[in-house]
């Protein structure tokens, strides 16, 4: 029968693929550490829907899980799917990768209607670059069939081949017992600069790389919002884009930010939202459990990768990075980013928050399992001072479930600064 022979199929390849990377022609296959949850969901839903941005690897991996794939990309197979999505359904070969969804969501309503009449775990994989949940009509098309997995850019362990992942880590090694990688600074920040979409992995040539982002933001991300929502003046757009960028890793204040960019705040909110759907940006939310109501409301703006970061800040090199006023805006996002892919690919359900008072008490990261915190500040230095933990320490003395409060620095050991308070070096995202 189809499904247990398929997914036999599905986890043979899998498997192999998940812990060997492979180079084919000059492609570099990256093993995603995202795998084994979708075998899982393909296993218990018939719909299983991988979205994440534009270039972040979704159809490489679709592909590497079922050999029968459509592009909605195709213009011919867009027509057909637009003009009778029922028909279209109806007469594909069954399992399939069905890719770019977001470009026919009508597409939903026909899926629904075949899985309801004959309902086989692992039917559909499909892969979208928008978040079409945020689409009117749509978040409950699928309910109850359906689960959603988000693909990231790389993460700096998904580079190296290394499956490990730093959520867990924090929470089940004791701190001196965390593994660290043996990595200079330069690479470290190379890294930073470079960012986490495969393509930018293989181009050294720092004339590569800019050309690269310039054509990622024209292309890709200006096209898709123009595909996903109202934008009358995409010049009106883009200089609020370029604003956001010294923003990353701050409270988001959307005043300051609609007047510096001459939009009212309901096109702002409108921009934002676009910009979260296409995966470019996120709004962090404050921790405010067992603190009272001294806590800020306020979300916390960060892009999600700190190479189109980078690249917007006019930062393409070490020196560049260092000379910087925006380093620490930087290198928070960096930290952010990989926290968010570790986060969302942890096998235990896990939050990610940042904590801030309203007396300007602030720590950049609470990590949330269970009953269980972890809180993390972020130094671009590479040194650490007791000072640097009053922050942690202040909110180690007001709650009860803080397990450790761990200082993130560009130093290469592991050293402790009171009970379960530790400075860890930043390469052990590496």
């Amino acid at each position: 029968m189809f499904p247990s022979n398929n997914l036999q199929r599905i986890a043979k390849n899998l498997k192999l693929w998940y812990y060997t990377p492979r180079i084919l022609g000059s492609m570099i296959m990256y093993p995603r550490n995202i795998y084994p949850q979708i075998l899982d969901a393909m296993k218990h839903f018939p719909v299983v829907l991988l979205t994440g941005a534009r270039q972040v690897g979704k159809s490489t991996l679709a592909l590497n899980v079922l050999e029968n794939y459509i592009t909605l990309d195709d213009i011919t197979v867009f027509s057909s799917a637009k003009t009778d999505p029922r028909l279209f359904i109806e007469n594909l070969k069954k399992p399939v990768v069905i890719d770019e969804i977001q470009k026919v969501p009508e597409l939903l309503s026909a899926i629904k209607i075949d899985v309801d009449r004959k309902r086989i775990n692992g039917t559909y994989l499909l892969t979208g670059s928008a978040n079409i949940l945020s689409y009117k009509n749509i978040a409950d098309t699928l309910a109850g069939r359906m689960v959603i997995l988000e693909l990231f850019p790389l993460s700096c362990k998904e580079i190296l081949a290394k499956s490990e992942n730093t959520i867990d880590i924090f929470f089940s090694s004791k701190p001196e017992d965390i593994p660290l990688s043996a990595v200079d600074n330069k690479s470290i920040v190379s890294q930073i600069i470079k960012g986490g979409y495969p393509e930018l992995q293989k181009i050294d040539m720092q004339k590569g790389r800019y050309l690269w982002f310039s054509s990622y933001i024209r292309t890709y991300i200006e096209r898709d919002i123009r595909d996903i929502g109202e934008l009358r003046n995409i010049d009106k757009f883009i200089r609020m884009f370029n604003m956001l960028a010294p923003r990353s890793g701050n409270l988001l204040n959307k005043l300051d930010l609609a007047t510096n960019s001459s939009i009212d705040v309901k096109t702002l909110d409108n921009y934002l939202e676009l910009l979260k759907m296409v995966y470019q940006i996120y709004l962090l939310k404050p921790y405010s459990r067992n603190v009272g109501k001294r806590f800020t409301k306020t979300e916390k703006l960060f892009f999600t990768d700190s190479g189109v970061l980078s690249h917007l800040l006019g930062i393409s090199e070490y020196e560049d990075l260092i000379a910087s006023n925006y380093k620490g805006n930087i290198f928070e996002t960096f930290v952010f980013s990989e926290l968010l892919k570790a986060v969302n690919y942890s096998e235990r359900p896990t939050n990610l928050f940042f904590f801030r008072l309203l007396d300007g008490k602030e720590i950049d990261f609470i990590i949330e399992r269970g009953n269980s915190i972890i809180a993390i500040e972020v130094k671009l230095s590479q040194t650490v001072t007791k000072e640097d933990f009053k922050n942690i320490t202040y909110l180690k003395k007001n709650i009860s479930n803080l397990k450790y409060g761990y200082v993130l620095y560009m130093g290469d050991r592991i050293l402790p600064f009171g009970k379960n308070l530790f400075a860890l070096p930043i390469s052990i995202f590496f």
